[in-house]
């Protein structure tokens, strides 16, 4: 069989593949384990409001609809 990557998911329990594959019995496999999505996200919402906390600290002048030109 030629080298394929198939997407699976672990239940708790065992790893199920998502798709169905024709696989010999005591076929070798390779298994990946991807970075949660939700951790990644996470990660970035801190970041942006560490970096939007910085940007907009307590001593930023405060500008009304006036001081915006048109």
């Amino acid at each position: 069989m030629p080298l394929v990557s198939i997407p699976a998911h672990y239940d708790g329990a065992q790893v199920l593949l998502d798709e169905e594959v024709a696989l010999r019995p005591n076929a070798r496999l390779i298994v990946t384990v991807l970075e949660d999505a939700d951790s990644e996200r996470e990660d970035f919402l801190r970041l942006a409001e560490s970096g939007l906390a910085a940007a907009y600290d307590g001593d930023e002048v405060e500008y009304t609809e006036a001081d915006l030109r048109r």
